[in-house]
């Protein structure tokens, strides 16, 4: 009955956060943008102390829940781990005890920690769970949910209906693509015949709580006198912590999956009451006890060493004439969303898990492929413009990233400022009227004036008032200048209000 129940919230929580990274209308954040706001990390980087507690408590209580029913990866592994053992129904189980690499774990650990204080998004990203797999979700699940939606779009329209509306399927960035694939390249591989190796060896959220396990007042735990040692707990285990010979439990890596209990035909193991503050370890020495206690504090002293580092589209025209496709400018200084504050804030508290790329309706977030911010989202305008009435990105980040911001709010955050290339320019190298810039600013930072100014028949140029422009990549986004835009949309490292 228990692992019936963890099944349950377990894929509830699994199909809801995939989810929010497969819709692209944005209509579920609203109602279950929460669960990613639970989330370990997101939480921490957010100083989101409610949520912390909450899972602090929640392990000391009840174990590694967490790492079972909320974190999509975890679940997403035993998902893995169930195929992986499909066509060995009628074979010996895979799984078996395996003593903890708790110099790895907290190896790790301390690498992540580090990586997080010297501002080293990227390796930190690559490490965190949910960031791992909203990667996944974002560049290799959202894809064939697009593409899904396109063909029911098709078949709709066949039947004049409109229910589904066609979306444009694209690579928004090839690393972070090869990045996902090759995580879940990893993953099938560790889970298919192992179980649950990432989260025991790699995961550093898992280290954590694995810890704070140790004395959790619920624990699995294997009744000598009942059990005859007949290894099915141990071969049905894939966090691979169950010692049957000892009749031990490691509650650090245990997950609480309750699949022992399940298969223990003899009523040896149980989830039950344990006096708080006894260290879980069966008949574990005291001197292992130590061992593993002193690589922990050992991995958060050097932390602390450390923490000096810290410093900081269409194709045609009409159906006759092919479009060229636009490029992306050089920018001295990436732009990075209203509501991020700054370029710093944004390297310190993303985490690179693409839900705010997802939930993007213009097309103008794309993970970055600069090795210092790898993965984490930065702004273009070649598919559409960051519009003063969407706040979809600030309402999703679950992290911290990305603060709240109001419509109002937005209309006054100045991003960055627009800058005229004259040599693009269509009027002066074509000799025909456009304006499309100034039409469409926002905010009237934009006016045509002639180019000479003797001459009010001359062709008409734009002229930009910087301290009003917001940089929001209108006039970027419709200056039907190709490949490269005749004005486009600099950074700013820290936001301003204008």
């Amino acid at each position: 009955m228990l692992r019936k129940i963890r099944l349950t919230f377990a894929m509830i929580c699994f199909v809801l956060i995939t989810l929010l990274f497969l819709d692209f209308t944005g209509t579920l954040h609203g109602w279950f943008g929460w669960l990613a706001k639970i989330q370990f990390l997101p939480a921490v980087l957010a100083l989101n102390v409610g949520v912390i507690l909450f899972l602090v408590i929640l392990t000391l209580v009840c174990g590694r829940i967490y790492c079972s029913v909320i974190c999509p990866l975890g679940v997403f592994q035993d998902i893995l781990a169930w195929l992986g053992r499909q066509p060995k129904k009628r074979r010996k189980l895979p799984y078996s005890y395996s003593p903890a690499l708790s110099w790895l774990r907290y190896g790790v650990l301390g690498v992540f920690i580090i990586a997080l204080i010297a501002g080293i998004g990227s390796l930190a990203a690559l490490l965190a769970p949910y960031s791992a797999y909203g990667r996944i979700a974002n560049n290799l699940f959202q894809p064939i949910w697009q593409w899904g939606n396109n063909l029911l779009a098709y078949l709709a329209e066949r039947a004049d209906s409109y229910a589904f509306y066609e979306t444009d399927v694209w690579l928004k960035s090839l690393p972070t693509f090869i990045i996902a694939a090759a995580t879940l390249a990893v993953l099938v591989v560790l889970a298919g015949r192992n179980g649950r190796t990432y989260c025991n060896t790699i995961c550093p959220v898992g280290t954590v709580l694995g810890f704070l396990s140790r004395y959790s007042l619920f624990r699995i735990t294997i009744d000598s006198e009942k059990c005859n040692q007949c290894s099915l707990c141990s071969r049905n285990c894939k966090a691979a912590c169950i010692n049957f010979k000892e009749h031990q439990i490691d509650a650090s890596r245990c997950v609480v999956c309750m699949n022992c209990i399940e298969k223990c035909k003899h009523g040896a193991i149980s989830y039950k009451y344990h006096p708080f503050g006894k260290p879980a370890a069966g008949k574990a020495d005291s001197e292992q006890i130590n061992e593993t206690r002193r690589s922990f504090f050992t991995a958060t002293a050097l932390v602390a060493a450390t923490s000096v580092l810290k410093a900081q589209e269409k194709k045609v025209d009409g159906g006759l004439a092919a479009i060229e496709d636009k490029k992306i400018p050089e920018r001295s200084t990436p732009l990075t969303p209203p509501g991020s504050l700054s370029a710093c804030n944004m390297a310190q508290h993303c985490t690179a898990c693409q839900l705010c790329v997802s939930a993007c309706p213009n097309q103008v977030l794309r993970p970055s492929a600069d090795l210092r911010k790898l993965m984490q989202p930065e702004m273009s305008y070649e598919r559409g413009y960051c519009r003063p009435e969407c706040t979809k990105c600030s309402e999703v980040c679950p992290a911290g990233a990305i603060r709240p911001i109001t419509k109002a709010d937005k209309s006054s955050v100045q991003i960055g400022h627009a800058v005229w290339v004259k040599k693009n320019c269509i009027p002066l190298t074509d000799g025909v009227q456009c304006g499309n810039c100034a039409r469409h600013c926002p905010t009237g930072a934009i006016q045509m004036v002639p180019s000479i100014p003797e001459d009010k028949d001359s062709p008409k140029i734009p002229v930009i008032n910087v301290e009003r422009c917001i940089g929001c990549g209108a006039c970027e986004n419709l200056c039907p200048a190709r490949p490269f835009s005749a004005i486009y949309v600099e950074g700013h490292e820290r936001h301003r209000i204008i």
